[in-house]
C-alpha cells in the first residue's frame, strides 16, 4: 500500500460524508420549510383577521369619535371667536 492508494482512501470516504451531509441538509431544510409554511400561513390568517377588526373598529368608533372631536373643536374655536369680538368692543369703549 503506498501513499496513492490512501489518498483515494481518503477522496473516497470525503466524498461519502460530504455527500451524506448534503442529503441531510436538503432532508432538513424540507422539514423546516414545511414547518415554517405552516406557521406562515397560520400568521397571514391571523394578520387578515386584525386587519378585518381594526378596519371595523375604524368605521364603528374611530370616525363617529373623530366627527365629534370635530364639532366640539369648532363650537369650542367659535365661542373663543365671539368672546374675543366682544371683549375688543368693549375695551373700545372704554377708551
Amino acid at each position: 500500500m503506498d501513499i496513492a492508494w490512501f489518498r483515494d482512501l481518503v477522496i473516497c470516504i470525503t466524498g461519502l460524508v460530504i455527500t451524506v451531509v448534503v442529503v441531510l441538509f436538503g432532508v432538513l431544510s424540507y422539514l423546516l420549510y414545511i414547518r415554517v409554511r405552516a406557521i406562515l400561513s397560520s400568521l397571514q390568517a391571523a394578520s387578515a383577521n386584525v386587519n378585518e377588526i381594526s378596519s371595523a373598529v375604524k368605521d364603528d368608533i374611530v370616525k363617529p369619535v373623530a366627527q365629534l372631536v370635530a364639532l366640539i373643536r369648532g363650537i369650542s374655536q367659535g365661542i373663543d371667536m365671539f368672546s374675543r369680538f366682544f371683549r375688543k368692543q368693549e375695551g373700545d369703549k372704554d377708551d
